[in-house]
């Protein structure tokens, strides 16, 4: 929220911090196993809260032992392909050894491939492959593994199991996630503001405290996923680029507040909200649907204003956006390419999102039995159950000072909303797709190759 106190503006937004960070032992694993998701832990009220520095250490510590047991065949950049039927097959020949881990560290990198691209159908081969580009992966000092070249978040199999036992779902209702200030907090801060004449140097602190906890809205996928965390934290770190909390990693990306400084058109009751969501250029096939291909960077920022009373009621869908609103969320779109290499999670919630159309393509398409590729233990939480990250529910806010004209703003919600099936309604058919799928035929035993 901004409201000029002489010449400031007070900004109460949601405290925008990075995501997820959660030690424990899976269900899976005799050892532990981390989910970090950019760096916030879920307390036992559900409140998002940053690591401490001796959390953060010990998540590098045992990612880097992860990293060494990485197979050495992996650091061969190329395109990488994942056999749904052998990955299927290795899982359960581990299971029913009795291993310890039940997913190796390879299968829960999916093999270092960066970027989900291509499904090809073999029915000669009762198969579905997933390709992507691959490479060797490094860590990060926040503890993110990435490419060594390209710096993007390498896939994990526990989102793309996630985004397969909730294919069919995605139908009825897109996955989302939203961060919204309560009417009470709204209605707080504002009655606070106009009791104030002057800036003082607490100001900031009291509008945090009247706007209170903000509350976190997750559907479409299990809340205490990795998956969900993603979302969430990609929504937070969105707002704090937005709200001038963090600074862009990137050139040409200014925060919101900074593109509004000078500015002086008068009090008014119009916000922006600003949301991510998938954004392909299309999805193309062959005429046999047999072969699959998502076009284009995945992650687009939209925005709309939304109307706020004085008695602290939204209303989100008005028709209406700012310029300076839209020119951010611009901005955010054309520079999300760059910006996924420098702040993970942005590369993360793109990694979801193919995952999420790629597997509403599966459902859709009925590949399982186009192919004769039974995935149904893929689907099966007893063949590999994820770990219960805890739901976040809430998020402390928090408030920015910056000089800037006569007009308030309170954020009043965003989020990401991933519409698979939506995505699949822009089909393209292209005849080159049936000779690519020959060319990406099955090569070794193993269950991914170059």
């Amino acid at each position: 929220m901004i409201r000029r106190h002489r010449g400031w503006n007070v900004v109460a937004a949601a405290l925008a911090v990075s995501a997820g960070l959660t030690l424990g032992i899976s269900p899976i694993f005799a050892g532990f196993r981390i989910s970090a998701v950019g760096g916030v832990v879920v307390d036992p009220q559900g409140v998002l809260k940053a690591p401490d520095v001796d959390a953060t250490k010990h998540l590098v510590e045992l990612r880097a032992a992860q990293l060494k047991k990485l197979p050495a065949d992996i650091s061969k950049a190329g395109m990488r392909h994942i056999s749904l039927k052998r990955l299927i097959a290795a899982i359960q020949d581990r299971k029913g050894r009795g291993e310890m881990d039940v997913l190796t560290d390879e299968m829960v990198y999916m093999a270092g491939m960066t970027r989900l691209q291509y499904v090809f159908v073999y029915p000669e081969e009762n198969d579905i492959v997933l390709v992507g580009p691959g490479e060797a992966l490094k860590l990060t000092d926040a503890g993110d593994m990435v490419g060594a070249d390209s710096g993007r978040p390498a896939l994990r199999l526990e989102q793309l199991l996630i985004a397969l036992r909730n294919a069919e779902k995605a139908a009825q209702q897109p996955i989302t996630c939203s961060i919204d200030p309560t009417k009470e907090g709204i209605a707080a801060v504002q009655a606070y503001l106009r009791s104030q004449t002057q800036f003082k140097p607490q100001t900031a602190a009291e509008v945090e405290k009247a706007l209170g906890l903000q509350n976190i809205t997750i559907s479409g996928v299990d809340a205490n996923s990795d998956f969900a965390r993603t979302m969430v934290a990609a929504d937070y770190r969105m707002k704090r680029l937005a709200m001038a909390m963090d600074e862009a990693p990137v050139s040409g990306l200014p925060s919101y507040l900074s593109m509004l400084s000078g500015g002086s058109t008068g009090v008014q009751s119009m916000t922006p909200r600003w949301w991510l969501a998938p954004n392909y250029e299309a999805v193309v096939r062959d005429a046999d649907g047999l072969a699959w291909e998502l076009k284009g960077q995945g992650v687009k920022c939209l925005t709309e204003d939304s109307l706020i009373s004085a008695s602290g009621d939204v209303q989100s869908k008005t028709g209406k956006t700012s310029a300076k609103a839209q020119r951010w969320a611009d901005l955010m779109t054309e520079r999300y390419d760059e910006l996924s290499t420098k702040i993970a999670v942005f590369g993360e919630l793109r990694n979801i999102m193919d995952m999420a159309v790629i597997s509403a393509l599966i459902v859709k398409e009925d590949l399982p039995a186009k192919s004769g590729c039974d995935i149904a233990a893929l689907l099966d939480k007893d063949l590999a159950p994820l770990m219960d990250l805890g739901v976040p529910q809430k998020v402390d806010s928090k408030a920015s000072v910056v000089k800037a004209g006569s007009k308030f703003i309170i954020s009043a919600s965003g989020g990401v909303e991933i519409n698979s099936w939506g995505v699949l309604e822009n089909v393209k058919e292209s005849k080159d797709m049936a000779t690519l799928r020959q060319k990406n035929a099955h090569e070794g035993m193993h269950w991914w190759w170059n």
